[in-house]
Order: structure tokens, then sequence, then C-alpha cells
């Protein structure tokens, strides 16, 4: 795959960007000028990387998706063209945009829970084949509809962050159930989601849980809000998004809390304070549970590895 992407290395680059927090994701954009370019198909690759050093494993979720139209500068100030509202603006182009999602295994452990995967998802997730390989993605309309979200959205800082962090664990999802043999009309166990307004409503309440991420909000709660039966609701999220709502959240909240801690600099009291906790010890708690880390730990750690 790494040689295919090497293909488009000569070509313009409108845009870059990269984040990278210790122990979470890792997420790559390289956005190419399609200018004078030959079709490209639309293509995903997952790379499992293995390694005798538990520390140097990972796996890799690498996309390449062509279609798109974006303005030739991106700092420019024509909000129709950020918007992509004007077709006839001189500056637009078409474009090819390369993206990479890499997972660590102790992320891994904690991201998707392994209950309802198949055997091959299973052991890919808990690193159970000792050997590297790759394996194609298909390119169904669940994933190109969220890589979509990803070079479309409009948010910025912590918010960003929150979405995105979202949006990658929707992709490793639907990746792992295109391995499952899964179709994306399938609900099992879940009749009613066979109808598009209930699935929108269990997609309406994760968008609600993400907005709340300093702001805990309760099911019955959540369920109101997205007009949906709490039995109802709490089956579905888990058939669609692949954790309970709880697992959810927390993964979330974690995530951010991470993020906070690592790309903001707050402190520990002050992020435990951000999210809602009545005190910082059940903070520190949840924070080691998902990460394998007290905060304070992995604040030293990466001071140390900053020098």
């Amino acid at each position: 795959m790494m040689s295919e992407w090497n293909h488009f290395e000569g070509m313009p680059v409108l845009f870059s960007r990269e984040k990278k927090i210790p122990g979470s994701w890792q997420y790559s954009l390289r956005r190419h000028s399609k200018e004078n370019g030959s079709p490209v198909d639309d293509h995903g690759t997952l790379v499992y990387h293995f390694d005798d050093d538990v520390e140097d494993r990972y796996l890799e979720l690498r996309f390449c998706v062509s279609g798109q139209t974006f303005c030739k500068e991106p700092n420019a100030n024509c909000e129709e063209c950020k918007l992509n509202m004007n077709a006839q603006c001189v500056e637009q182009t078409g474009t090819i945009d390369l993206l990479q999602f890499r997972f660590e295994p102790l992320h891994l452990s904690n991201l998707i829970k392994s209950e309802g995967t198949s055997p091959e998802a299973d052991s890919i997730l808990n690193f159970r084949f000792n050997h590297a390989f790759t394996r194609p993605i298909d390119m169904s309309g669940r994933i190109r509809h969220t890589l979509s979200s990803i070079l479309n959205h409009r948010f910025t800082d912590a918010v960003e962050n929150i979405f995105i962090n979202a949006q990658t664990q929707i992709l490793l999802l639907y990746t792992l159930e295109s391995m499952s043999g899964i179709r994306e009309d399938e609900v099992p166990a879940c009749k009613f989601l066979a109808l598009q307004d209930e699935r929108e409503k269990i997609i309406k309440a994760r968008e609600i849980l993400l907005a709340h991420i300093c702001d805990p909000i309760t099911i019955r709660e959540l369920s109101r809000k997205a007009a949906i039966n709490e039995c109802y609701l709490k089956k579905g999220f888990k058939v669609m998004f692949g954790a309970t709502i709880f697992d959810f959240y927390q993964d979330q909240r974690m995530e951010h809390a991470r993020y906070l801690l690592y790309e903001k600099g707050f402190s520990v009291s002050e992020v435990s304070a951000q999210l809602g906790y009545s005190s910082i010890s059940h903070f520190s708690t949840a924070f080691k549970k998902h990460t394998g880390l007290k905060p304070c730990e992995m604040l030293n750690r990466t001071a140390i590895a900053r020098r």
C-alpha cells in the first residue's frame, strides 16, 4: 500500500495534517490536487503490523478518496469556497485525499469490546496473529459517509478532537464488520433498526453524547432528547456502534482527557473538573482503567519524551 501511495508523491499538495497523542490513535491526512490526473478508484486497506515487541505492534487503516472538491488555497477568505457552495469558483479543484489512522494495542483493547465480533476480528484486535499482513477494506456506504464527514467537517480545537476521535472509532468498527461479513442492512436482534427513522435517532443520540463530553448526561435524558425508548436506545446503540452507551461515552471522555493533558497542557485537577468528576481520585481511576496509566504518570512520560 505504501508503494501505491508513493505514486502520489509528485502531485501538488494542497493540504496536510498530522495528529499524534501517545498511547492513543494517530491520524494523518494528505490532500493532493487531481489536476490533469488519471482517474483514481477509492480504496482502503487494513494493515496489521506484528512485532515481538508489544510496543511496536499496531493496526492501521489507510484510505484513498477522490471526487472531493476543495479550494486550491486552504486559507482562502471566501466563505463560499470554504463551504464548496460556489461550483464556478476558479480556485476550486478536484482532489485525492490520503488518510491514515493508526491504533496501538493498549488503545485497541479499550476502544472496541470483543463481544459480538467475529473470531478473526477478535484476533486482530488482540494481536493473536504472529505475522504481518494487509487486507482490502470494502468501501461501503457507511465508510464513505464517515470519511466524507472527516474531510468536510468545520470543527476546530477541542471539539474537532472529540469529533475525529469518535469518527475514527466508527471507521474501525465498520472495517471489522466488513471483515465479519455483516451487511449494512443487517440488524440482528433489533428489527426496529430496519427503519431509517429509528437509525437516525440512534445516530442523533451519539451526537448528543459527544456534545456532552464535559457535561454528563443520563440515559433517561439521552433517550428523551433523541426521542426514542430507553430499551431501544440501549439495544440499538450496541448494535450500530459496537459498544454500550456507557463504554462509548467513557472511551470518548478519557480520550478527550488525554488530549487535554497532552496537547492543551491542562493540569490533572483542571481536566478532572472540566469533565465533571466529583474528585480527582475518581477521574484518575477511570483514566488508568482506560489508558493503563494514571494522569500524572502520563504527564511525566510526556515531559520526558519532549525533552
